[in-house]
C-alpha cells in the first residue's frame, strides 16, 4: 500500500534538507545496544548513518523496489554489511520481525499516511521494553519547499497524542532545527 505523498524528488535535493548524520547522532543518543528497525528506506538518507550507530544489524523496509536496489548498493560500495534490506509492504503486512527484536525504530517522513496509529503500534510491538521510538516530519506550521501537502502533515501534538496511545512513554521533543529547519522530531521510550 503506498501511502499519500508528495513524490521523492532528485537524491541530490532530497538530501540537501537535512544533515542526516547529525540528526541520527540526537536521535540515537540514548538507544540500547541492538537491532534497529528503519521504516522506508528511501535513497538511504538515514539508513546508512543509523546503520553506523547500530551495535547489531538495521532492518530496513521499503515497498519500493528501486529504493531497496539502490541502497544495497550504497550499503555495498561504502562497505556497510549490517544492513538487512527488504522490498516489503510494511504498512499493509507487517516486517515479519518478531515481537521485542529490536531496540530503535525509525519512522521518518511517513506519519502522513492514512492510519499512522497502526504503524506506531507496530513500531511498539517491534521494541524491546526501554527500546526507542524516533520519529521525524515534515512541520505543518508553513509552507517547505517539498514534502506532502500541509493538509495532511500531523501537527507535533497530533504525534504525541498517537505515541501515547500506542503507549510510549518518556515522549521527549528533539531539536532538530539546526540540521532540519524544515521538520520537527521527537524519541518515545517503549513502557
Amino acid at each position: 500500500m503506498k501511502i499519500r505523498q508528495s513524490g521523492m524528488p532528485e537524491m541530490e535535493y532530497w538530501e540537501s534538507f537535512f544533515d542526516a548524520p547529525s540528526i541520527i547522532e540526537k536521535l540515537f543518543i540514548s538507544t540500547p545496544a541492538g537491532n534497529t528497525v528503519k521504516f522506508g528506506c528511501g535513497y538511504g538518507t538515514f539508513t546508512i548513518p543509523a546503520s553506523l550507530q547500530t551495535q547489531q544489524t538495521l532492518y530496513a523496509f521499503d515497498i519500493d523496489p528501486t529504493a531497496v536496489h539502490s541502497v544495497m548498493e550504497l550499503a555495498h560500495q561504502q562497505q556497510i554489511s549490517n544492513i538487512q534490506l527488504q522490498q516489503q509492504d510494511f504498512i499493509q503486512n507487517g516486517t515479519g520481525l518478531i515481537d521485542e527484536s529490536a531496540t530503535h525504530v525509525m519512522i521518518y517522513n511517513l506519519l502522513h499516511l492514512e492510519n499512522p496509529a497502526a504503524l506506531l503500534k507496530q513500531a511498539y510491538q517491534l521494541l524491546k521494553p526501554n527500546g526507542v521510538l524516533s520519529i521525524m516530519h515534515w512541520r505543518s506550521d508553513f509552507k517547505t519547499p517539498r514534502g506532502p501537502s500541509l493538509e495532511i502533515r500531523p501537527t507535533p501534538e497530533q504525534c504525541q497524542n498517537w505515541l501515547k496511545t500506542a503507549g510510549f512513554h518518556s515522549i521527549q521533543k528533539i531539536d532538530i532545527e539546526n540540521y532540519a529547519p524544515y521538520h520537527f522530531s521527537y524519541i518515545a521510550i517503549k513502557s
